[in-house]
């Protein structure tokens, strides 16, 4: 078989699975792990796959810092629809937390209560959306602002929530890992986002497709500490199967 015949087939097994094994590969091919290796160097180095442990993905799972402005552009109309199945999970008098990020901004347009809510928000943007119904109040969390996604964070942010008990946390994250975790660009973040997660009975995440199989800088936890996963259509149906397997609730908005 042919050099280019391998890197072909290696690229139609990544665009079918999103992922595949060294040793998957050499079973398939009837090649040494050598000659794989060579074989997903010269892919990564076109920039038609990552390596990573052993195995290679289709897309570099590690993710940039971005502005909170540039992150609205990104599929806006999916996180309309995820943000509007967020808001018909609360409930009347319900106390909540929303994080930060260009999702939960568009939880923040989608909530109309007709009743008494209470939400607590590290976003300066969610704040002011919320600010003009005045059937919901706001404790806006205080601290450092971060200037690319315009919320605070800080020990001053994750004091307050010492004192409070909420029964949903809304959180958007910028990767989503089944091995690793959830997980942001910015460790104070990351931080707040934990006591947030200790605070409240229920973590609801946030994310469009495109955020899985991806990872951020920092951490924030577990997969199996997640309750709830709203996202869109496109997510692959590895990630699924993979998302049932691991008994959390999936949303699909449609």
């Amino acid at each position: 078989m042919t050099k280019e015949k391998r890197h072909s087939i290696i690229t139609d097994m990544l665009l079918k699975r999103g992922s595949v094994l060294v040793s998957d590969l050499v079973e398939k091919l009837n090649v040494s792990s050598v000659t794989i290796r060579k074989d997903l160097t010269e892919l990564e180095k076109l920039g038609k796959l990552y390596r990573s442990h052993g195995k290679a993905i289709l897309i570099n799972p590690y993710i940039n810092n971005r502005s909170v402005n540039d992150k609205e552009k990104i599929s806006p109309e999916a996180k309309r629809a995820i943000g509007h199945e967020a808001a018909r999970l609360i409930d009347r008098d319900d106390s909540i937390i929303i994080a930060s990020g260009s999702t939960v901004h568009a939880l923040a347009r989608c909530i109309q209560p007709i009743h008494r809510l209470t939400v607590v928000s590290a976003s300066l943007v969610v704040s002011e959306i919320l600010a003009l119904n005045e059937n919901i109040d706001i404790i806006q969390l205080g601290g450092m602002l971060r200037h690319s996604s315009l919320s605070v964070v800080g020990q001053y942010s994750e004091q307050i929530l010492h004192n409070f008990s909420f029964s949903k946390l809304f959180l958007g994250v910028d990767g989503i890992d089944f091995d690793y975790g959830i997980t942001t660009t910015d460790m104070r973040e990351a931080e707040l986002n934990k006591k947030m997660m200790a605070a409240a009975q229920k973590t609801i995440v946030l994310a469009d497709s495109s955020k899985f199989g991806r990872r951020g800088f920092a951490k924030i936890s577990n997969m199996e500490d997640v309750d709830v996963i709203i996202t869109d259509p496109a997510i692959t149906s590895q990630n699924v199967q993979a998302i049932e397997e691991l008994g959390i609730d999936l949303i699909i908005a449609r």
